[in-house]
């Protein structure tokens, strides 16, 4: 990978037109719905459209109203950064929901697209006190990529905006406690691939901890050593994102669910 290709720089990244962000979006939510990390109308995913000059900063969500597996690349709505509709395609939109978006979209200028959750695996461990444990080699690997939001009720303030954006910071993960997950990226294929790690994670978690049984902890120095060179290798992961996992699972969509591109 060239120094031009580095994640986190937005502007280094091969631009992608609003018919191709509407398209992997649109996926996005039909693998969230296969791997069951919906939940009924709720929660939302949101890209950042390309630039136009004398235009708005936009970006595109699930309409309010439709199930993840019912979302297509045409359902989506095109939003300013406050959640007002700009391109009305007849779909409504859940302005509250956005608020949390434009967080960290406003905070992170890398922040091309965000994941919000309400995952069974990943709500279950948001609410334990020692959060994510060292369990399992993909808990290692995203560990200390994860920042954490206190709880403070439903998230339709203006003013837990700026305290959202804190807690998450340079991390790219994030547990909003006792309510979802978060995941970051500067694509879609990134954030969607960090979020799979952060509910598998979670998922081993719950099931090894239900066993009742004592539980063994990996060597300091193993743990160690994941974080920081297996865990830190951000461009890496990047790559391995946009160019193996993302494809994957469009292929998956194009045989189960194909009608996602319309």
């Amino acid at each position: 990978m060239s120094k031009q290709e580095e994640v986190g720089d937005p502007q280094a990244l091969p631009a992608q037109t609003e018919e191709q962000l509407r398209l992997d979006l649109a996926a996005a939510y039909r693998a969230a719905a296969m791997f069951g990390w919906d939940d009924m109308i709720g929660t939302h995913f949101t890209v950042r459209l390309p630039a136009t000059e004398g235009q708005p900063e936009a970006f595109l969500i699930n309409p309010f109203g439709l199930m993840f597996e019912e979302i297509t690349a045409s359902s989506l709505v095109k939003v300013d950064v406050e959640g007002n509709i700009l391109s009305d395609n007849g779909y409504p939109v859940n302005k509250a929901g956005f608020v949390v978006h434009s967080a960290v979209h406003r905070a992170r200028e890398n922040a091309g697209c965000v994941l919000h959750l309400h995952g069974r695996f990943g709500v279950a461990v948001s609410a334990l006190e020692d959060g994510l444990l060292p369990l399992n080699q993909t808990a290692l690997i995203i560990r200390d990529k994860i920042g954490v939001h206190e709880y403070e009720g439903p998230a339709v303030s203006l003013g837990e905006r700026e305290r959202m954006a804190k807690a998450l910071g340079a991390h790219d993960l994030m547990f909003l406690r006792n309510h979802g997950t978060m995941a970051v990226g500067a694509t879609i294929a990134e954030a969607f691939q960090r979020m799979y790690q952060l509910e598998r994670a979670c998922e081993y978690q719950v099931y090894t901890l239900a066993t009742g049984l004592p539980w063994h902890r990996p060597d300091e120095a193993v743990i160690a050593d994941v974080r920081d060179n297996y865990g830190r290798r951000d461009k890496h992961a990047a790559q391995y994102a946009r160019q193996l996992f993302w494809p994957a699972i469009l292929r998956k969509l194009d045989r189960l669910c194909p009608e996602y591109r319309h």
